[in-house]
């Protein structure tokens, strides 16, 4: 589709049919990331939202538990200075949440931001410039991009313990600035991958660049960005809370609490 001839601003009776297919196109094939599926950028840059927050927002809070709950598993993280321990959680949340979506095989489906009528826009202009600024939206591009890291981890088809591992070579990241205790979070990220690399031994003896795939995929997951994750899976729930903050609660206070869906739901 040529974008140049592109007459998006005419096709408003067309914008259920178009994202209907688009929102299919995310969740087609799961190996299918090429450019050739790419639709038109204006329909790229186009807003987007979940279909079912509802569910999918459920689901992606389970995740997060878990997330956390691995974390706090691990008694070689709770061995460092607490402030290093924030600064890995700050850093490494939304890799370690990315790879419990593709581990519990969580599809969701998008489509377009309803845009707000023009005179809205006129009656809550004076009110908006005197509020917060309005919250970014994720484009469909963004969640794209989500989608092909996904996808491309479920090519993988790891077992259990190739994820624990992984999480572990991820988590424990000494290249993290500011950090008092890097060596010894070294040694547990060399820990991490020797693990990984006993379990892929008999489970893959064929393949011997498995190992070397596994990482250089999962180096992709620092390209989305805690934005994106935070406004498209959490911002229904918890409105304009820290979500850094939350998970911290859930990490060093909290035995078992889940981000239970609130009234900001009701879409």
């Amino acid at each position: 589709m040529d974008c140049e001839r592109c007459q998006c601003q005419q096709e408003d009776n067309r914008t259920a049919i178009l994202y209907n297919l688009l929102s299919q196109n995310l969740n087609h094939s799961r190996g299918s990331c090429s450019p050739a599926h790419q639709r038109c950028l204006c329909h790229q840059r186009r807003t987007v939202c979940l279909r079912t927050p509802h569910v999918t927002c459920q689901a992606a809070s389970d995740v997060l538990v878990k997330t956390v709950s691995f974390m706090k598993n691990l008694p070689s993280f709770h061995l460092l200075p607490r402030g290093d321990q924030l600064l890995l959680l700050d850093s490494c949340w939304v890799p370690l949440f990315l790879l419990g979506l593709a581990q519990e095989m969580v599809t969701f489906e998008v489509m377009e931001t309803p845009a707000p009528s023009m005179l809205k826009k006129i009656l809550l202009d004076g009110q908006s410039k005197r509020q917060e600024p309005e919250r970014t939206q994720p484009t469909l591009a963004a969640v794209q991009r989500l989608q092909c890291c996904l996808n491309t981890f479920w090519s993988l088809d790891l077992s259990p313990k190739e994820y624990a591992y992984l999480k572990g070579a991820i988590l424990f990241n000494p290249d993290v600035p500011g950090l008092r205790a890097s060596l010894y979070i070294e040694s547990l990220q060399r820990e991490a991958q020797r693990a990984l690399q006993e379990v892929l031994r008999p489970l893959h003896p064929e393949d011997q660049g498995r190992f070397a795939r596994i990482l250089l995929i999962a180096s992709t997951l620092k390209s989305i960005p805690p934005a994106l994750i935070t406004d498209l899976f959490f911002r229904p729930i918890i409105g304009n809370a820290d979500i850094v903050e939350l998970i911290a609660e859930m990490l060093y206070e909290i035995t078992s609490r889940q981000l239970a869906p609130t009234p900001r739901m009701a879409l």
